[in-house]
C-alpha cells in the first residue's frame, strides 16, 4: 500500500512535526506499506530521515505555513503521487496562524474526499474544548463567538473526511452530538517510541523539575518557578528548573521576559528549542514531569512521552488531562492550576517519598508503553483498509 502522509516534519518547527516524525517512521516499519509519500512543508535543511527503512519514503515538501496557495499544491501533489489512502495529521493553526491560510488549510480534507482520494484525518483537538482566552486566542467575548462560528464551519470541513480520528473518545461524543456525524472514531495518541524500559532511579545531580513545549498561553512557567521558590524555603536540598523548549508561536518574547523577570534566580535552566536527539536525555535527568497549564487543548505529547521515559508527573486537574488520566491509566499528583503553593505540594509528594516516585513511574511506564506508535499506526492501516473496501 502506497500511503501519503500531510505533515509538518523535522528540522521544520511548525506543529505537530514531532508527531509526523513518528507516524512517518512507523508507517516505513509496515511490510504491507511499499511506500510512503511525506507531504511536508518546505524547510531550509534536509528532512530527518534518520531512521529504519527511510528508503521507503519519498519526501515532497508541497506547502508552506501561511501560505495562501496550500490547498492548491497539496492537492496536486495527491494527483501526481496517486497515493492508495492519505493521513492528515492536523489541528487548528496547524497551516497557518494567521486566519486565512489556517481556514484554507482545513478544507483539504473536504477537496480530497471529492476527488476520491481515502483521507483520514486525525484531529489533535477540537474548538469545542479549548477556553480560547486561556489558550491564548482572543479575550474578546465578540471576538469568541465569531471564532466558534468559524471554528464550527472549519471543523464541518474537515468532518467531509471519509474518517475523522481524535484523541480521547470524549471528543467523539461532542462531535457527534454537535454535527450529527457517524465518521469519527478514537485512535488514541500513542507513545513515540516503544523504547526499553527505562530505569526509574533518580539520576544523579540535584533533584529536577521539568517543563517541555511552547510557552506563553496555556503553558506558564512562572507558576513552576514560583513553586521551587517554596520548596527551596523548605528544604536545603538543592532543586532546578529546567524549560524545555520555545516561545508559543502565539506569545514571541515570552520566555525572555520570564528570564528577565527570574534573572536573580539560581538554577533556572532554559534549553531552547529541543532537537529530537536530545529529548531522551531532557527527559531522562529529570526527577518529575510538571505541567503548569492554565488550560488544555487537546491529548498531551507530553505526557506521553513522559510516560515513555518512566517519569512521575504533576499535573492541574483540568480538562483533557485529567480525561486522558483516567482514560489511559496514567498516575500523577494534580494541582490548583492558579496556586503555586499548591504545585509545590504536589512536586513535594513526589520528592519527598521515593518510593511513591518510583510507583508513578512505573505506572506511567505501563500506560505508555501499551500504547506505542507502531499499534497506532496499525489502526491507522486498519481503517485505510476499511474505507478502501467501502468504497468498492
Amino acid at each position: 500500500m502506497k500511503i501519503a502522509v500531510i505533515t509538518a516534519f523535522p528540522p521544520s518547527k511548525v506543529t505537530l512535526n514531532e508527531y509526523g516524525y513518528h507516524l512517518v517512521k512507523n508507517f516505513a516499519k509496515k511490510d504491507e506499506v511499499s511506500e510512503v509519500v511525506l507531504l511536508s512543508d518546505k524547510t531550509p535543511g534536509a528532512k530527518e530521515l534518520d531512521f529504519e527503512n527511510s528508503h521507503k519514503v519519498k519526501v515532497n515538501e508541497c506547502w508552506s505555513f501561511n501560505s495562501y496557495n496550500n490547498i492548491m499544491s497539496i492537492s496536486q501533489a495527491i494527483r501526481e503521487e496517486k497515493p492508495d489512502a492519505v493521513l492528515i495529521n492536523l489541528q487548528f493553526m496547524k497551516f497557518g496562524d494567521k486566519k486565512v491560510p489556517a481556514a484554507l488549510g482545513l478544507m483539504i480534507p473536504m477537496v480530497l474526499r471529492t476527488s476520491g482520494v481515502p483521507t483520514v484525518s486525525l484531529l489533535h483537538n477540537i474548538l469545542e474544548q479549548v477556553d480560547l482566552e486561556s489558550a491564548g486566542f482572543t479575550k474578546n467575548k465578540v471576538a469568541q463567538k465569531i471564532y466558534n462560528f468559524i471554528g464550527t464551519t472549519l471543523t464541518r470541513f474537515v468532518l467531509k473526511s471519509d474518517v475523522v480520528a481524535v484523541t480521547i473518545s470524549k471528543y467523539v461524543d461532542v462531535l457527534e452530538k454537535k454535527y450529527h456525524c457517524n465518521n469519527v472514531k478514537v485512535i488514541p495518541h500513542g507513545t513515540f517510541d516503544s523504547i526499553e524500559e527505562p530505569s526509574f532511579e533518580l539520576a544523579p545531580g540535584p533533584k529536577q523539575i521539568m517543563a517541555f513545549g511552547k510557552f506563553g498561553t496555556y503553558k506558564k512557567v512562572e507558576i513552576l518557578i514560583d513553586a521551587a521558590i517554596i520548596m527551596r524555603k523548605r528544604t536545603s536540598e538543592k532543586i532546578e528548573v529546567v524549560v524545555a523548549g520555545t516561545d508559543s508561536p502565539n506569545t514571541p518574547g515570552y520566555l525572555d521576559s520570564v528570564q528577565q523577570k527570574y534573572k536573580d534566580v539560581e538554577g533556572i535552566h532554559f534549553t531552547g528549542y529541543v532537537e529530537e536527539k536530545d529529548v531522551p536525555r531532557i527527559f531522562g535527568d529529570c526527577t518529575v514531569v510538571a505541567f503548569p497549564y492554565t488550560s488544555t487543548t487537546g491529548s498531551s505529547g507530553v505526557l506521553h512521552q513522559a510516560g515513555s521515559y518512566g517519569k512521575a508527573v504533576v499535573m492541574p486537574d483540568l480538562g483533557d488531562l485529567a480525561l486522558l488520566v483516567e482514560e489511559e491509566g496514567y498516575k500523577g499528583e494534580f494541582f490548583d492550576p492558579e496556586s503555586a503553593e499548591s504545585l509545590a505540594v504536589a512536586i513535594e509528594k513526589i520528592f519527598n517519598n521515593d518510593d511513591h516516585r518510583k510507583a508513578i513511574a512505573i505506572q506511567n511506564f505501563k500506560a505508555a508503553s501499551a500504547l506505542s506508535m507502531d499499534k497506532i499506526t496499525d489502526m491507522y492501516m486498519d481503517t485505510f483498509k476499511e474505507i478502501i473496501r467501502s468504497k468498492k
